[in-house]
């Protein structure tokens, strides 16, 4: 979706302050302008999906250390490439007192980066998708196009009445847990389950203080009467996702 030339004016202005408000910080204003990259997302990014989900971007602006900076943080594995290095984020599924279950369940995330030491991909691996079906993760991605910011919170919050609905099948409860197996904790609400899991980041280093951050709870809401993923919410190394699918979907073709 393109911005208007004032709605674009605007946001350059929003720019100016948000540097002012975060202190100076760089790596913020290089966040900011990949954010209005997304308002012409097949300008400057594309989607590959198969056992893995990738976000590539066409005309990168973050660096490696943008990552650090935002996450605090540090990568499970760094690899050299032909291409510049990757970093793979290993999470496992743990108990409450944070030991890794077994068998193990676990799932990865991975950031590439050229020469130049700035992001050409993004990929979540397969377990991921079971919580974020590629569809409605990419269909989220999309309406961060007109997200609005939250600058206290350092939060995106996505306009999915600005996005085309989509047409599919949310995963079923028991599908589900067949990949992630039992929960930490069930919240039973009035028409919806909430499953909480918890997995922690496999990391060699975190800044002091930010420690907590490596805990990633992860919660995922379930319709009591139809038994589908409605809901998802985390934090992996550092960045907060919450999709609410039903938005998403075009129910209209589903009572066709």
């Amino acid at each position: 979706m393109k911005a208007n030339p004032l709605k674009r004016c605007f946001r350059v202005i929003g720019l100016l302050v948000l540097a002012v408000t975060l202190s100076g910080c760089i790596y913020w204003v290089r966040a900011y302008q990949t954010y209005l990259q997304m308002d012409e997302f097949d300008r400057y990014f594309s989607v590959e999906s198969g056992d893995e989900f990738t976000l590539k971007f066409k005309e990168p602006i973050l660096y490696s250390s943008d990552f650090v900076s935002l996450s605090r943080l540090y990568a499970s594995d760094d690899t050299a490439t032909a291409e510049g290095r990757r970093w793979r984020y290993w999470f496992r599924k743990v108990d409450g007192n944070n030991k890794v279950i077994q068998p193990e369940v676990k799932f990865y995330s991975d950031l590439n980066f050229n020469k130049e030491n700035r992001i050409t991909s993004w990929s979540f691996s397969k377990l991921f998708l079971q919580i974020a079906p590629p569809k409605f993760l990419e269909v989220s991605l999309r309406s961060i196009g007109g997200a609005t910011i939250d600058k206290e919170k350092k939060q995106l919050k996505a306009n999915s009445a600005l996005i085309e609905k989509i047409s599919g099948d949310l995963p079923k409860k028991p599908a589900v847990l067949a990949q992630l197996g039992k929960p930490f904790e069930i919240r039973d609400e009035a028409e919806q389950e909430v499953y909480i899991y918890h997995f922690l980041l496999e990391t060699h280093h975190i800044d002091e203080g930010y420690e907590d951050r490596a805990l990633s709870e992860v919660k995922i809401t379930f319709d009591k009467k139809t038994q589908e993923l409605i809901k998802m919410a985390g934090r992996f190394a550092g960045l907060k996702v919450s999709i609410n699918y039903r938005k998403f979907l075009d129910t209209a073709s589903d009572e066709s």
